[in-house]
């Protein structure tokens, strides 16, 4: 219960959350929040793809994104192969730069993107079109006579208007858009407001319950050059419950058969979207793709068999479970200081060189991270400490809550694990901060695959 002077007066404020237990190490990674190939020495330095992370910092500074290419081709494959048979979309808006794009088609996924720019980056990196779906809310009509030229496989539609400016391209220009709708299945996600996107009252698709869906479905079936693929669902983000899934298959699959029905038209595909959870705490507890594959097609399996269809062609959309564990972001301790509360009570802040200009997710979503002391071993009692930015705002958060070693001295470095997804992506020049570049590692290579902002950047787009 929040006390009425503030959360530092609260009972218990000072003792973190009850999943968070002090460790036994301090110096000890929990494998499940890290890449598959990080670890530390008996020196305590923190080591990914085979690169010492100090070896880095030496070379490219801090903040930096590490991202681990063996583990993020890793768990593309894994999706793939678990889902055998479906078509796999890696949702670029987690994650995308060119080398990304890259592999994602070299482990032979398809990408889905939600932008003119993620087309375009997309369309650089050499992904085939056809095997490119195009998502957006609100997609322009020059955005999507774009994606129709360029050959996009497919058309995620999500408004009346979106389905008038399909048709008149087509109309226009002689050429075929392939199509699938976005629906909003009235399930309630169990995951934050902001990311739960397939309750009704949000900006997404179109409603089944209303009858819009199948509105939507009837007038781009009649629509000229428009090529209706199937019904698309999305129930939100960081999703660990397989529930959810279920009863957004079994309302989508009977629009499914109702448009089978009523209209006569049997859509060859369906996609149920993505959002599987990572493990950014040790309180998460992810499903391996594997598993997923087994509950999801059961799922389809048991609803299609009992509307008495066939089983339309599949296919998810994977983000962040591919690309959040591969990456972690590395910072710069800048100060340390113990703030003194009211009975005794001490919360001591360590403050980065980054913040909430390269990871909004803690101040956005109040979203959990981890992190570690990473440039060496520590002997020093664990303290309970909240990791902050450097920014000019009080919730300025990187990991709220976190033992770290009782003796953090200014030059120290810490890792953040679990940053592949909306970190990058989402990151600012709030306060005029440089966006901070994005490295990869293998097998002891280190490869900058997004460079540094610098202050040339920032001056680029000033004219005055």
């Amino acid at each position: 219960m929040t006390h009425e002077a503030g959360w530092a007066h609260a009972p218990g404020a000072l003792r973190g959350p009850a999943w968070l237990q002090a460790p036994r190490d301090v110096n000890a990674l929990v494998p499940l929040l890290w890449s598959g190939t990080a670890h530390k020495t008996d020196t305590g330095d923190l080591v990914v793809g085979g690169v010492p992370i100090a070896d880095l910092v030496a070379e490219h500074n801090t903040p930096a994104y590490v991202l681990d290419e063996a583990d993020f081709r890793a768990r593309a494959r894994a999706f793939r192969d678990a889902f055998s048979g479906w078509d796999v979309y890696y949702a670029g808006k987690a994650f995308l730069c060119t080398a990304v794009a890259r592999w994602i088609s070299e482990e032979g996924l398809c990408l889905d993107v939600c932008s003119a720019g993620e087309l375009t980056v997309a369309l650089r990196a050499g992904v085939d079109p056809a095997r490119i779906g195009y998502h957006g809310n609100n997609k322009t009509h020059p955005e999507l006579r774009r994606a129709v030229a360029e050959g996009v496989g497919r058309i995620i539609v999500d408004s009346f208007q979106e389905i008038d400016r399909i048709a008149s391209i087509t109309a226009e220009t002689g050429m075929t858009a392939r199509v699938m709708v976005r629906v909003t299945a009235g399930v309630e996600a169990h995951t934050h407001e902001f990311i739960a996107t397939a309750h009704e009252d949000q900006k997404f698709g179109f409603s089944i319950t209303s009858g819009a869906a199948f509105e939507a479905v009837r007038r781009l079936n009649e629509a000229p050059g428009v090529e209706l693929l199937g019904l698309h669902s999305h129930i939100g983000s960081q999703i660990f419950d397989s529930s959810g899934f279920e009863v957004a298959a079994r309302r989508v699959l009977a629009l499914h058969a109702k448009v089978s029905d009523e209209l006569g038209v049997t859509m060859p595909e369906m996609d149920l979207g993505g959002g599987f959870g990572i493990a950014y705490t040790t309180q998460d507890d992810p499903s391996d793709p594997a598993q997923l594959a087994t509950e999801m097609g059961k799922i389809v399996e048991h609803e299609c068999r009992a509307l008495g269809i066939d089983e339309p062609h599949l296919s998810i959309e994977p983000g962040r479970a591919i690309v959040g564990p591969a990456m972690c972001t590395v910072y710069t301790v800048g100060t340390v200081k113990a703030v003194e509360l009211d009975a005794g009570a001490v919360r001591t802040y360590v403050s980065v060189d980054g913040g909430m200009s390269d990871n909004i997710r803690t101040a956005l979503y109040d979203a959990d991270y981890s992190c570690t002391l990473a440039g060496r071993r520590s002997e020093a009692t664990p303290v309970l400490s909240r990791v902050v930015g450097k920014h000019c705002e009080a919730g300025d958060i990187v990991v709220r809550d976190e033992f770290l070693p009782g003796d953090l001295v200014p030059g120290d470095l810490l890792a953040v694990p679990g940053t592949g997804a909306y970190c990058r992506s989402m990151a600012s020049n709030y306060n005029h901060a440089l966006r901070p570049p994005v490295i990869a590692v293998r097998d002891g290579v280190a490869t900058v695959v997004v460079r540094r902002e610098t202050e040339a950047d920032l001056l680029a787009t000033d004219v005055g």
